[in-house]
């Protein structure tokens, strides 16, 4: 059984004379323990799957599960980050990494010396009494990824979390994220436009596209773990990272196209593929 399942997830918002529906038929199903990336164009509503996952927007069709109990409200066993980490600014940095806790009636002493190890995890020691204010951009989504973290969630929703970051702190944080996922491989949904990112995180890609959106591609990364600048430097990443950007901006002269058998994606479907190889196939199969 999936640990996340999207079965034809419809979502809709209400227009001025009559629903606009942003996603229809969003069918994929994400395994225990991995990290999948979302990307697509901008208004495609890539983040609001992620917030049907979470239980924050309600879908007008299909259904979203986890180990196969439908999603309709938040709970404990999901948490999400945001692009803008939000953080209280009268609190410090272990009081914000603590509030989840708090609002679980965990008891002071235990909840902070669980915030304690989460905020070391994400290498702010020293920095537990510092105000928002007194970091830099990069530290506060560190703490906004402790303070999800804290929670023991099995799902980590992330939506754009490092999208306000400069290029620099950007790979950086996505170095330090690897590291802290590698620890107890939580499952990951992580919505990014960032080509880079999406290809140096992921054990699978989403491709999100057409009107209403879906799961138009698949693509699975094959690529050593851990990921450090040598695996962005390789011959492999660069052939996903162009196959990646052929399907969002136009051509794709290197990577991998259907196979010689194929029409292209099943109606409904998603195409699964991998450098040099790419098959027609239904949302959430695998190409093996």
């Amino acid at each position: 059984m999936a640990h996340i399942s999207f079965d034809q997830v419809q979502i809709s918002y209400q227009g001025r004379r009559e629903p606009f529906i942003a996603v229809d038929g969003f069918e994929a199903d994400v395994s225990e323990g991995e990290f999948v990336t979302i990307v697509g164009a901008s208004g495609c509503g890539k983040s609001s799957v992620l917030m049907a996952a979470d239980g924050l927007l309600a879908t007008s069709g299909g259904a979203v599960r986890i180990n196969g109990t439908p999603v309709t409200k938040p709970g404990p066993d999901r948490a999400m980050v945001f692009q803008d980490a939000s953080l209280m600014p009268w609190r410090t940095v272990l009081s914000n990494v603590a509030f989840g806790l708090e609002l679980q009636g965990v008891g002071k002493a235990e909840r902070l010396a669980a915030a304690q190890r989460y905020v070391d995890l994400v290498g702010l020691r020293g920095r537990e009494t510092s105000r928002p204010h007194e970091l830099s951009g990069g530290m506060r989504q560190r703490v906004g990824i402790a303070r999800a973290l804290a929670t023991d969630p099995a799902v980590l929703l992330m939506d754009e979390p490092f999208g306000a970051l400069d290029a620099q702190t950007r790979e950086l944080m996505a170095v330090e994220l690897l590291k802290i996922w590698d620890i107890d491989r939580k499952t990951v949904l992580f919505v990014t436009h960032g080509i880079d990112e999406a290809v140096f995180l992921a054990d699978r890609i989403l491709v999100m596209g057409g009107r209403p959106s879906r799961v138009t591609e698949i693509i699975e990364i094959d690529l050593p773990r851990p990921r450090d600048a040598a695996v962005r430097a390789g011959a492999a990443f660069a052939k996903y990272r162009t196959h990646l950007a052929s399907l969002l901006f136009g051509d794709d002269s290197e990577g991998p196209g259907p196979a010689p058998d194929s029409e292209g994606p099943a109606a409904g479907g998603a195409r699964t593929a991998v450098p040099g190889k790419s098959t027609a196939v239904r949302s959430g199969q695998s190409v093996r």
